[in-house]
Parts: C-alpha cells; sequence; structure tokens
C-alpha cells in the first residue's frame, strides 16, 4: 500500500492534502519552538507523521480531514502498524514513528474536538535499548593519559588532551566541548552548556579540566577572542568533531580497547563511573541534560551488568 519507503517526510508532504500539509507544518513548528525539539528530532517526526497520513489517505481511498486523523479507529491504526512492520520497519523505529504520531494526534485533538483515545492508548512495541558501552576506570584515564602521544605538535596534543577530559570529567558531548568559546577560559568552576534541543544545564567543571584547558591555551599559537572557537584546528578553525574520533581511534587501538572506544564512550564513562561511587541518579540526569530520567536510568543496568561480571568472577559459589 505504501510507495517508495524512503521517502522523506518533505516528499510525503506533498502529496497530503492542504489541510493537512498546513496541519503538520504548524505541528511541527510547535514542537521547534514551545518543546525545544532538536532538528533532527523534528525530521525524523515529520517523516513518521507524513508517511502515517500518506497511509491512511491511501487506505480510505481520498484525504482525510484533520478531526478523521484524530479520531483513527483501531482497525486503522493496526493497518498502519502492520504497514510499517511489513516494510521493515526495527520494533525501536516503530516505537519512535508511535509517539510521533501520539504527538501530532494529541494536537489534532485538542484542536478539532476529537476523540483521540485510541491513538493515545496504543501500546508501544517493545524493544529492547542498546545499553550505553562506557569504558572501565583505568581505560578511560589511559585514553586522558596517551590521546595526544599521536600529534604532530605539542599543543594539538594538549588540545586533544583537552576535549577528552571534557568529556569524560564533565560529561559533555563532543559538540557541547567544541562549542565553547575563548570566554570560556580560564575554565570557571560552573559551566553553562547549551545541549540538545537549545536546553542549558549548569555543568561543574572539575580542577582537572581546568588545568587540561590551560594547558592548552598556553600552547595555542591562535589568538582566542572570547567570541570565536575555543578549540581550533591546525590552520585556527574550528576543530572538525572527525579529528577528536580518530585521535580516538589511534588511542583504542594502541591501548587494545574495544571498538566500542568513542569520543562518545567518554561520557557514557562519566555517567556509569558516578552511578558506581554512588550518585544520585537525578542529579546525573541534571549533569548529563537528559529530558527524560528513563535515558539516564539505562546506566542503572551497566553498572548491574558490572557487578554481576565481579559477582560471577569472584564469589566462590558463582
Amino acid at each position: 500500500m505504501m510507495t517508495s519507503a524512503d521517502q522523506s517526510g518533505a516528499g510525503r508532504m506533498a502529496f497530503l492534502a492542504p489541510a493537512l500539509q498546513s496541519a503538520l507544518a504548524e505541528w511541527l513548528a510547535h514542537l521547534r519552538a514551545l518543546n525545544g525539539a532538536a532538528p533532527r528530532t523534528v525530521d525524523a517526526y515529520c517523516r513518521d507523521v507524513a508517511r502515517y497520513l500518506h497511509f491512511l489517505a491511501q487506505h480510505h481511498g481520498g484525504a482525510d480531514g484533520l478531526a478523521r486523523v484524530a479520531g483513527t479507529s483501531q482497525t486503522d491504526l493496526r493497518a498502519w502498524l502492520a504497514d510499517e512492520r511489513g516494510r521493515g520497519l526495527s520494533p525501536r523505529s516503530l516505537a519512535r514513528a508511535l509517539s510521533a504520531v501520539k504527538g501530532f494526534t494529541a494536537w489534532a485533538a485538542d484542536r478539532t474536538g476529537a476523540d483521540a483515545t485510541t491513538v493515545l492508548s496504543a501500546r508501544s512495541p517493545k524493544f529492547r535499548r542498546k545499553l550505553p558501552r562506557p569504558l572501565s576506570e583505568d581505560g578511560a584515564a589511559a585514553v586522558l593519559d596517551t590521546i595526544g602521544d599521536d600529534a604532530r605538535e605539542d599543543w594539538i596534543a594538549a588540545r586533544d588532551t583537552a576535549i577528552v577530559t571534557l568529556l569524560y570529567g564533565l560529561g559533555l558531548r563532543i559538540s557541547e566541548a567544541l562549542s565553547l568559546t575563548g570566554a570560556s577560559h580560564p575554565l570557571p568552576q560552573v559551566l553553562r552548556i547549551t545541549g540538545k534541543g537549545g536546553k542549558t544545564r549548569i555543568v561543574p567543571a572539575l580542577p582537572a579540566a581546568a588545568q587540561a584547558v590551560a594547558t592548552y591555551v598556553a600552547l595555542c599559537p591562535f589568538d582566542l577572542t572570547p567570541d570565536a572557537p575555543l578549540f581550533r584546528g591546525a590552520r585556527g578553525g574550528p576543530v572538525n568533531p572527525r579529528l577528536i574520533q580518530s585521535a580516538m581511534e589511534r588511542a583504542r587501538l594502541r591501548l587494545g580497547l574495544p571498538a566500542t572506544a568513542t569520543p562518545h564512550a567518554l561520557r557514557h564513562s562519566f555517567a556509569t563511573h558516578l552511578l558506581s561511587a554512588g550518585g544520585d541518579l537525578r542529579a546525573i540526569q541534571e549533569l548529563l541534560g537528559h529530558a527524560s530520567l528513563s535515558t539516564t536510568q539505562a546506566y542503572t543496568a551497566v553498572d548491574a551488568a558490572r557487578l554481576m561480571e565481579v559477582y560471577e568472577k569472584a564469589h566462590p559459589r558463582a
């Protein structure tokens, strides 16, 4: 029933009735403005909902009004879910698509007065969340100590060390670390970080991170003005994230670490090691900037898995 499963959301919008095109565009604008949704999230939701509306139009043999979409029957919803599974959508992706459809449906029902109970009460497909893959404490420390070993110049070695120290010591995403400007030096006791969706959070800066940044700044050959990027490439421009990924790859190979030892794994390590040391889950959620506690709770599964591993190795009855 669906044509060209890989069409973009924008492409599918062109096949929708003008009223539904307008409604979808308005809902997406609502997500951007009021919910602070990240651009990639908005794009994914656009594709999911446009595909859903396109399916309903084909399923019913013609365009639907917004009220009918909001009041979609259980039969129609099941038909859409079956069609999505039929084109090979994974349970995880289908859960995201259903979440997008629920969001749009709730918005549409609020404007039309339709009864959206069927859609809003639909159960999300079950799927096993991928667990974060942190480094061990020794592995993370080894990365910080050696990541600059292959750098061509001392200041580049200091730069790479400072960046990975921010990832592990403060739990930053690589994009967040690279978005810092010269105004961030000297590193204050707390940093205000703008993360996904434009959300801001306060992160305490460890003395080790401040020292790593200070060492880099002292060696950097470029003028680090307050409004320019703090971390520079070899020619003075902003650092490409791929440079840090490559440095991490070389360190991983040198240290014999698994392929999961990526820059983002240092952020996972930050959270996991805090939790292992007795950190409060809510506090870690705030430090990471997670919108939902369920995202942070994945680290409890990692901690439990590591505890069982220790138990099985050490307990005489294991």
